[in-house]
């Protein structure tokens, strides 16, 4: 069965069960594993390689959208400025829908909060969209679907 590739133009964040926010443009959504290599004497002395898997990480999510009245993000943001990162370590999924805006696939992640945020770039001479930018830190990232 072959499967059509997904298409990334309608995704949105999900804070703990709940829509917080449509983006338009997403970023981190990998990890990697590190390479221990352990030398080790083989049989007649030859030199022996064995690759292990050593730390795991993930990179930080970066997502973007267009500003928005809302202070939703700025709030969450600010928890962490103020100090209270109990409360701002949040459970939440990053999840792609189809152009039926069926979901299609769902990148989880577990404790995170927001170590930046950026608002937008303004500038008189351009009708651009102004946008709003956060990045979350997290300990882990898993996809579903």
């Amino acid at each position: 069965m072959t499967m059509d590739p997904l298409v990334s133009y309608t995704f949105c964040l999900e804070i703990d069960g709940i829509q917080a926010a449509y983006f338009s443009e997403g970023s981190g959504f990998d990890s990697e594993v590190q390479v221990i290599e352990h030398r080790e004497n083989g049989l007649g002395g030859k030199e022996v390689v064995r690759k292990l898997p050593g730390q795991k990480k993930w990179s930080d999510i970066t997502l973007k959208r267009g500003s928005t009245n809302s202070l939703d993000l700025w709030e969450w943001h600010k928890k962490i400025l103020d100090g209270d990162v109990l409360s701002a370590r949040k459970n939440g999924s990053v999840v792609i829908y189809d152009t039926t805006l069926k979901e299609v696939a769902r990148f989880n992640f577990i404790n995170g909060w927001p170590s930046k945020w950026k608002g937008p770039d303004l500038k008189a001479n351009d009708n651009a969209v102004a946008l709003e930018e956060i990045t979350i830190a997290h300990e882990g990232l898993t996809r579903k679907k």
